[in-house]
């Protein structure tokens, strides 16, 4: 076995902390990719892993991810990320909550955890009986904070009409379709906000039952999760978990626009060119779908100063993400470089890594 920091999502991380505590019943990473800008901000995933080198690199990755994320929002946070190692049953105890709320505590203020894929707000609740640096919280009426999948939506669906905009020379998504993977608390966000505007929409999810019942609500189409990647529309918008834009992947895409809200969708560096030389204008994925770390983040550093937060403070740093994917999209133009790599470049030289 390789050891993980010669692996290549291995990016210079600050800290790398793996955390077993059998009789708890937790098996967890947390990894700080930079704290350059401020305590390391990120969600925990909980997720069963068929094989634990699988987990790590999620780890590594997703940590990276946020790094670049808070930086780019304009956030005083630094990047990192926490997953738990569920069980094939995905079975989840109080007893490991508090264990993780105990490994957060542990690291001293250096991580701010949130939910991910697998953790709900109760969860964070439970995690916050241990530590004090937790978000995600539940809030007052009109305050920030709580469950971030709204806010990270709302970013999506700014971002996808921007990229209609600048991809389609349209001012509007009203019949623009646009292929939907994932209905969960993202995707289906983002599928009822372009179905306001009367967009075309074809939607996909691993649980058939889910995406039948938005297409329900919505007047849209659905196909199989294993079709979704391969519909004729003008956006692609993947909504569920990374890495699916690969070499097999990007052969099947059938669209102008991939723009959605999963974390990590490039499978590796180079597939952001392959995007490009196919003609497909790419959202770098931690500009678009910033919305929820934005809230989750002003909720943290207001509780942190006994404050109210204002929700519409969120939403106008939200209102922001288009003008950063067209400043984004410009210099790629001009460059020649892909929009990931524009993007990767930006963040870096926030970080002190540029």
């Amino acid at each position: 076995m390789n050891a993980f920091w010669t692996e290549p999502d291995f990016d210079n991380h600050e800290v790398v902390h793996f955390v077993h505590d059998e009789k708890r019943g937790l098996t967890a990473i947390i990894a700080l990719h930079s704290t350059h800008l401020g305590p390391a901000a990120g969600g925990t995933r909980f997720w069963h892993y068929a094989q634990p080198g699988a987990a790590m690199r999620d780890a590594l990755r997703l940590s990276r991810g946020m790094s670049y994320k808070n930086a780019m929002a304009g956030l005083p946070m630094g990047g990192g990320k926490a997953v738990i190692l569920a069980s094939e049953d995905r079975a989840k105890t109080p007893e490991m909550l508090a264990a993780f709320g105990d490994a957060v505590e542990g690291l001293g203020g250096k991580y701010v955890t949130a939910e991910d894929v697998g953790i709900s707000v109760e969860d964070m609740v439970a995690v916050k009986q241990r530590t004090e640096y937790v978000s995600g919280l539940p809030v007052g009426e009109g305050e920030a904070g709580g469950n971030p999948g709204p806010f990270t939506a709302l970013g999506i669906y700014l971002g996808i009409k921007a990229a209609v905009q600048h991809k389609l020379g349209k001012d509007s998504v009203e019949g623009v379709h646009v292929a939907v993977q994932g209905t969960g608390s993202v995707g289906g966000g983002v599928a009822r906000l372009l179905a306001k505007d009367g967009a075309k929409l074809t939607l996909a999810d691993i649980n058939s039952d889910n995406a039948e019942a938005l297409a329900s609500e919505l007047g849209a189409d659905t196909v199989s999760a294993e079709a979704i990647m391969s519909v004729g529309c003008d956006v692609f918008s993947p909504n569920a978990l990374g890495a699916i834009l690969n070499e097999e992947g990007i052969a099947r895409l059938d669209c102008a626009i991939v723009a959605g809200g999963a974390n990590n969708q490039l499978a590796r560096p180079e597939h952001g060119a392959v995007l490009a030389q196919r003609g497909i204008l790419y959202a770098p994925d931690y500009v678009i779908n910033a919305g929820g770390i934005i809230s989750v983040t002003m909720e943290y550093l207001c509780r942190r100063e006994s404050a109210p937060c204002d929700i519409n403070e969120v939403r106008k740093r939200i209102a922001l993400i288009p003008d950063r994917l067209k400043t984004i999209w410009r210099e790629s133009e001009a460059t020649g470089s892909s929009p990931d790599r524009v993007a990767d470049a930006m963040a870096q030289k926030l970080i002190g890594r540029g």
